[in-house]
Order: structure tokens, then C-alpha cells, then sequence
């Protein structure tokens, strides 16, 4: 996951994440990486339009966002 983590803020690429949250809420977050540390991801939320800081160990899953194709 560091490696995603770090290459997006290399190009700037925003992920989408699903995340659980303190009350065991999963919830879908588009992100932009601006930093990684041992336990936690710092990044803009374009859910919540500010900078957020999760909690590595309740990222579910992470990826690149998925672009549809023209048509689909």
C-alpha cells in the first residue's frame, strides 16, 4: 500500500478508498495523497472538501480512481 501511497503523490493521482471509521462505519472517499507516515495518510477528501488524516490500519481498500469508458 506505501507504494501506491507514495507514487500518488508523485503524479498527483487521486485514489479511492474505502475506509472504516472510529464507530465502525465504512464509508467511499475519493482522495489526494500530501502525506504518509508509519501509521497514517494525510489527504484531501473531495467527500468532505478538506484535508483529512486516516488511519492506515482502517483503509479496507485503495486504488487508483476508476475512469468509465466513454459510451459504458
Amino acid at each position: 500500500m506505501d507504494r501506491l501511497l507514495f507514487r500518488s503523490i508523485q503524479t498527483r493521482r487521486k485514489l479511492e478508498m474505502i475506509y472504516l471509521s472510529a464507530d465502525n462505519q465504512t464509508s467511499y472517499r475519493v482522495i489526494r495523497v500530501t502525506g504518509v507516515n508509519a501509521h497514517t495518510v494525510t489527504a484531501y477528501c473531495f467527500t468532505r472538501r478538506q484535508i483529512r488524516t486516516f488511519k492506515k490500519d482502517n483503509i479496507l481498500s485503495i486504488g487508483p480512481v476508476r475512469v468509465g469508458k466513454p459510451g459504458a
